[in-house]
Parts: C-alpha cells; sequence; structure tokens
C-alpha cells in the first residue's frame, strides 16, 4: 500500500513540474500534504528543512488549500522552514482523497507587482501624518503593530511588514523578521560579538540581520 501510494506521488510530482516547468524558478521546493502531514518534499534549499512525516501546521499555505480546497498563495512569515517564504498551493487528488500540492518559490523570486506605495500615513498621539518613503529609516515590527521611524518621529501604520515588502520601491530592503530597512539611511555593516551582522544607521542605531535574510542583503548590498 505504501509503495503504490509512493508510486502514484512521483507520477503526480513528474506531471506537475512538466506543467509548470515553462513558469517555475530554478531552485524551487516541491511539497505535497494530505491529511495533517506532508507525504513529499523535495528542495535544493537547506533552509527548508522539511521531511515526509512533518505535521501541517495551521499558519501553512498547505493547511489552507487542505481546508478551503481551493488555490492559495501567499508570503508567510511564520513558517516551519527557517525563513519567510512565498508559495502557491494547489488542491489535487491521490488516492480518491484531497491533497495539497505546495511550491515553494526561492528568495530571488520577484512577488507579484502591486502599485508601489510613494508615502506612509503614520499616527501617534497628535493625528495622523503622511511621510515621505525617502523619509523613513526603518520600519519595525513590534507586538503585533508596525512602526516607522524618520529622524526623530515614531509612528505607527496599519500595514503590515508582509504587505509593505510587496509595495515598497529596491532601496528598501528586508533584513529580519522584524525589520525593514531604507538602505539610504545605512551607515555601515558590521559584526557584533557573536559574529552576527549588524546593520549601523546614521542616526547611530543598531539593527540585527537574521540569518534568514543573511544571504539575499549581501546580494542586494555586494558585500
Amino acid at each position: 500500500m505504501i509503495q503504490t501510494i509512493e508510486t502514484e506521488v512521483k507520477k503526480v510530482v513528474m506531471q506537475y513540474q512538466e506543467l509548470l516547468k515553462d513558469w517555475l524558478p530554478t531552485h524551487s521546493s516541491i511539497a505535497i500534504a494530505q491529511n495533517d502531514t506532508y507525504i513529499y518534499f523535495s528542495s535544493t534549499n537547506e533552509n527548508f528543512q522539511l521531511s515526509v512525516g512533518t505535521p501541517v501546521l495551521k499558519e501553512s499555505i498547505a493547511y489552507r488549500v487542505l481546508q478551503k480546497n481551493s488555490k492559495i498563495d501567499a508570503m508567510i512569515d511564520s513558517t516551519l522552514f527557517q525563513q519567510p517564504y512565498y508559495g502557491v498551493g494547489y488542491p489535487i487528488t491521490l488516492s480518491n482523497k484531497p491533497a495539497a500540492l505546495i511550491i515553494i518559490l526561492p528568495p530571488s523570486f520577484q512577488f507579484p507587482q502591486v502599485e508601489p506605495l510613494s508615502f506612509l500615513t503614520g499616527k501617534n498621539e497628535e493625528g495622523w501624518f503622511p511621510i515621505a518613503l525617502e523619509d523613513i529609516m526603518y520600519i519595525e515590527s513590534l507586538q503585533k503593530k508596525t512602526w516607522f521611524y524618520c529622524k526623530s518621529e515614531q509612528l505607527t501604520t496599519t500595514i503590515t511588514l508582509k504587505e509593505l515588502q510587496l509595495r515598497l520601491p529596491s532601496y528598501f530592503i528586508r533584513i529580519h523578521r522584524s525589520y525593514i530597512v531604507n538602505i539610504l539611511f545605512i551607515k555601515n555593516i558590521s559584526r557584533d560579538m557573536s559574529s552576527s551582522f549588524q546593520l549601523i544607521l546614521k542616526d547611530g542605531t543598531t539593527l540585527p540581520i537574521s540569518q534568514s535574510y543573511i544571504s539575499e542583503v549581501r546580494e542586494i548590498l555586494s558585500f
């Protein structure tokens, strides 16, 4: 029985790889989930540590596909893959039972084009203030709120970091699950006491670069 399922899974993967090859980026990962576990996973990304038998978490695309029986695409921040990822999930059938085929796209994947922002409207005790993006030093997710900082001001916005990542211009980069930084305000890059990378901004603010983002940050900033 197990061998029959494995054979069917391999056939399904080969069929979908053939169908998706025209748009599927190089180094994409593929997973299949059925019931409440993953039954197939293939990846060249060492940060995507998933194995057959791993439970399907409620935060995952696989869970949403299995629950709604519909295509789901999303940027996932909280993930068992040790780093945020953009994925697309499709409902399929295996052995006459519902399953989910998940395509996990590589970090270099260009997100779908959406209307870019030119300013953020922030709120403090005095009211609401539209702030030009070029005046914003960095943006932070803290205590379930999104904050952004410009000079000595600290304002909050209703837009999440996940949404902002899709709509900010290229001079903003994600360096951490909690931080997006304006490259124009970076003074230098150094290592901390544990040899992890960190950014020093022109106003003296120090921000950590997480391991999940270091490769992409080094590529963008060329160091």
